[in-house]
């Protein structure tokens, strides 16, 4: 099948699915790519802490900070979906090193507005841009994603949240819900993220230690059922980082075989079904994902 059939298709299955995506897989050695609208920016939710991780690391390796120091924090007061700290009761004193695993790992949003609360989002994408990384934008804290209308509702009305979700956007990739809006938000298209993987799994102007890190970190996300059932294998390792934001579901990561080849892959996706456990989608985005690397490795 040709690259312009096999898009054309997946393009057609993710509209009868109801979801609409920015995908690229590009092979991380030929630079030989293909993908779904790469270019088409999303608010990318909780991706936004793997620039954090990073820009902290690279401030830990200039000796800014001290991975081995205690940082407080605090609850936030009510819970929110993730584990982690976000479920403590109590004050907790945690390493800087810890709070890292803790936000790529576990998606711990407490653990990275403890990390945001020492390099601001403005600081974070200033050390983004000196490393020539362009495309990824860093706006808020993690705190502000939990401010939508759907923690203002009660459980069995989450579905009025995902609603106006789909419902309120604009033709400019603006929203009537902040977190939503692409201009407003922290923002990136699948394309800005398959480039920042590049630059973690191939020699570039990051730090080798601090890339490095950064994998062993991605490696470890234990958030596994969107992308990992397509990718992961004995023969395979995959590492990941998972974004969720109501009709939101993104995942970035690469993939290296056995046999010495490496992809990065990135979904970034919107759902048009107002539910919030969208079991299929998630299953969707693998397959797509799946297809496009199988693809590229046939052609390569």
């Amino acid at each position: 099948m040709s690259t312009e059939a096999l898009v054309r298709e997946l393009r057609e299955e993710l509209d009868a699915a109801g979801v609409r995506g920015s995908f690229l897989v590009r092979d991380l050695d030929t630079g030989d790519e293909v993908g779904i609208d790469p270019d088409v920016e999303y608010p990318t939710a909780s991706l936004v802490k793997v620039p954090l991780v990073l820009a902290t690391l690279e401030r830990i390796h200039s000796g800014e900070l001290d991975g081995a120091a205690e940082v407080l924090v605090r609850p936030r007061g009510e819970p929110s979906g993730t584990p982690g700290i976000d479920r403590f009761r109590h004050p907790a004193r945690v390493a800087l090193d810890d709070l890292l695993y803790l936000s790529i790992a576990l998606s711990d949003g407490a653990a990275s507005d403890a990390l945001f609360e020492l390099t601001s989002p403005a600081d974070v994408a200033g050390i983004m841009r000196g490393l020539g990384l362009r495309g990824i934008t860093v706006r808020n804290m993690i705190r502000e994603l939990n401010e939508t209308p759907a923690q203002r509702l009660d459980p069995a009305e989450r579905h009025l949240a995902h609603t106006l979700a789909i419902e309120a956007g604009t033709d400019g990739r603006g929203h009537r819900v902040p977190q939503l809006d692409a201009t407003r938000a922290s923002s990136g298209s699948a394309r800005a993220y398959a480039d920042l993987l590049r630059e973690l799994w191939r020699p570039s102007a990051v730090t080798p230690a601090v890339a490095e890190r950064v994998r062993e970190l991605m490696a470890s996300n234990v958030l596994r059922q969107r992308l990992a059932p397509d990718f992961a294998s004995d023969a395979s390792r995959w590492s990941s980082k998972t974004g969720t934001l109501l009709n939101l579901r993104h995942e970035i990561g690469v993939v290296e075989h056995a046999d010495g080849r490496a992809f990065a892959v990135a979904a970034l996706t919107e759902s048009r079904v107002a539910a919030s456990v969208q079991p299929e989608v998630e299953t969707l985005m693998g397959r797509v994902a799946r297809l496009l690397r199988d693809h590229l490795r046939e052609i390569g």
